[in-house]
């Protein structure tokens, strides 16, 4: 088991689908919206009030996802 998969989960029930931090309806996309935004993760943290390993966990999830991917349109 990947180490994302203890914070992150993915259920029908809660916002459709969208990964979100287990226990919350923070999504891994507004995690990484709020990033490329400009948000540090310290930010994120208290705002949210993450645990720096559950923003760490969205990051390494984003990584995963997009790993999977073969194709990369420019």
């Amino acid at each position: 088991m990947s180490k994302y998969q203890e914070h992150i989960t993915s259920d029908y029930r809660v916002l459709l689908g969208k990964p979100v931090i287990k226990g919350t309806r923070i999504t891994v996309e507004v995690i990484l919206k709020k990033l490329s935004e400009g948000a540090t993760i310290k930010a994120l943290s208290e705002q949210y009030n993450l645990e720096l390993d559950k923003i760490y966990a969205a990051l390494e999830y984003a990584s995963a996802r997009l790993g999977d991917r073969e194709e990369f349109v420019a």
